[in-house]
C-alpha cells in the first residue's frame, strides 16, 4: 500500500508525529513518498529490522545517500553502510576515541568550552549557532586532530551530505552537495597525508598506525570513517540541544524544576531522546522477498525504520505523546539498536548535560523570539536549523 504521506513535506517535517501515529493505527508499514520508501512505523516491528541485519542490510545508506545524481558520498561508503563482520571490524577502532575514558578526559574541556560560549548568549542570539553547533563541532575537532578554523564549515558539509534526497531539489543544491562532498573529501586526505608525515597524538595517527586482521587501513577507508565521525559527533548533540531548548522555552517549568533539582538533568536528557529523537530514521536495504507486519516487502526495497515514531509508539510507552521525567525510558531507539548502535552516544549524552548545567546555572527560562521553526529537511534526522531566544537571567546574576 502507497501512503500519501511525503517525509519530507515542510507540513510534515514541522510535526510529524500525527502522522507518525495514524501510520502506526492504518498501515504500520508502507510506501510512503519521496519515491516509494517504505516506512516502519511500529516499535516492535522497527526493533526487528534494526537486529537482522542478515535481512535488512546497512546497504540502505549506500541507497538512500547516493543516488546518481550526488557520484560519491563519503557517508554512504563507510562503516555505517556495512554490515557485520566488515562492520565489525571497523568499529573496534572508534572505542579509543569514544569510550568512556576518552569522555571522561574530555569533559573538563567541553565544560570550559560550554561556559565560553554561554557569554555569547545575548538577547536574540541563535542557539543553534552560538551553542547548539560549535560545542560538539569543538570537541569533535579535538578528537580527530582537526583545524579548529574550520569549524564553521562542519555544519554546511554535514548537511549537505546527509540531506541527500532521491532527486535533487534543484540544480544549484545538487551543485553544492557535489562541491561539498569534493571539498571535504580533499580537506580530509590533506589531514591524512600531513599525518602520515608527521604523526601525531591524535585518532587520525592512529587510524594510520592501526591494523585490523593483520592489515592496515586504506586511504579511501580512513577517509569515508574520519568523515562519518565528524558528522556523527555534530548531529546528534547538535539537534538534541536543540530540540531540547524548543521544548523548555514552551515549558518553563520543567526549566524551574531542573534547575531546582539538577539530578534530574540526566533522566530529562533520556526522556528527550525518547520525545524528540534527533535521529529519525536510518535507511535499510532488503536482502530478499520478506514479509513484516503482514506485508510483503520485495528485494532490494529501501525500507527507513522511523524511530522517532517507534518512541512514541503507545503499546511501548504508554501516554507518548506526554513528556514525563519519571518514565521508563529503557529500549528508547534514538541512537539505534544492535550493532549499528551510535558510537557517539555516550558523547553527545555528556556535552547535552554539560551545556544544560551551563544553561541551568545563568538562565531564569528562555523565550522564543518568533514563532515561526524551521525544522531540518532530512530523512534521518531531526532538529531546529536555527533557534534564536531571549535568554533571562537568573535574579541573582542580575
Amino acid at each position: 500500500m502507497t501512503h500519501s504521506i511525503n517525509l519530507l513535506d515542510p507540513e510534515f517535517l514541522a510535526n510529524p508525529y500525527p502522522h507518525y501515529a495514524e501510520l502506526r493505527r492504518r498501515s504500520p508499514v508502507c510506501q510512503v513518498e519521496p519515491n516509494g520508501i517504505w516506512a516502519v512505523t511500529r516499535y516492535e516491528d522497527v526493533l526487528y529490522v534494526l537486529k537482522n541485519h542478515s535481512l535488512f542490510s546497512s546497504g540502505g545508506f549506500k541507497a538512500a545517500w547516493q543516488p546518481p545524481w550526488v557520484g560519491y558520498n563519503p557517508i554512504a561508503n563507510s562503516m555505517i553502510a556495512t554490515d557485520p563482520p566488515q562492520h565489525t571490524r571497523l568499529r573496534g577502532l572508534v572505542f579509543r576515541a569514544f569510550g568512556p575514558d576518552a569522555i571522561a578526559r574530555m569533559e573538563p574541556r567541553v565544560r570550559a568550552t560550554a561556559e565560553k560560549l554561554a557569554d555569547g548568549l545575548v538577547e536574540g542570539a541563535d542557539f543553534v549557532q552560538k551553542m547548539a553547533l560549535p560545542l560538539p563541532a569543538s570537541a569533535i575537532s579535538n578528537i580527530l586532530g582537526l583545524d579548529e578554523e574550520l569549524l564553521p564549515y562542519f555544519k554546511q558539509w554535514s548537511d549537505d551530505l546527509i540531506s541527500v534526497t532521491p532527486t535533487p531539489p534543484s540544480p544549484e543544491v545538487a551543485e553544492r552537495v557535489r562541491g561539498t562532498v569534493a571539498k571535504v573529501t580533499g580537506y580530509v586526505r590533506e589531514v591524512i597525508e600531513a599525518r602520515r608525515r608527521t604523526p601525531t597524538d591524535d585518532t587520525v595517527s592512529e587510524l594510520l598506525r592501526a591494523e585490523v586482521e593483520g592489515q592496515r587501513l586504506s586511504d579511501a577507508e580512513i577517509t569515508d570513517f574520519l568523515i562519518l565521525l565528524l558528522i556523527a559527533g555534530l548531529e546528534s548533540t547538535t539537534n538534541l540541544l536543540g530540540n531540547s531548548l524548543v521544548f523548555l522555552a514552551a515549558h518553563p517549568e520543567m526549566m524551574e524544576r531542573l534547575q531546582a533539582e539538577p539530578s534530574l538533568i540526566p533522566p530529562f536528557i533520556e526522556e528527550m531522546l525518547r520525545y524528540e529523537s534527533p535521529g529519525q530514521g536510518i535507511p535499510r536495504l532488503t536482502s530478499a522477498e520478506t514479509t513484516l507486519a503482514g506485508v510483503t516487502l520485495p528485494a532490494g526495497a529501501l525500507v527507513f525504520p522511523m524511530l522517532g515514531s517507534a518512541n512514541r509508539d503507545e503499546r511501548k510507552f504508554p501516554d507518548p505523546d506526554r513528556f514525563d521525567l519519571k518514565r521508563n525510558t529503557q529500549g528508547v531507539l534514538a541512537f539505534g539498536q544492535g550493532a549499528h548502535f551510535c558510537v557517539g552516544a555516550m558523547l553527545a549524552r555528556m556535552e547535552s548535560r554539560l551545556v544544560l548545567e551551563t544553561l541551568l546555572a545563568r538562565f531564569q527560562r528562555v523565550e522564543r523570539v518568533s514563532d515561526d521553526l524551521q525544522y531540518q529537511c532530512a530523512l534521518t534526522t531531526r532538529g531546529p536549523i536555527a533557534l534564536p531566544l531571549r535568554y533571562i537571567p537568573l535574579r541573582s546574576r542580575v
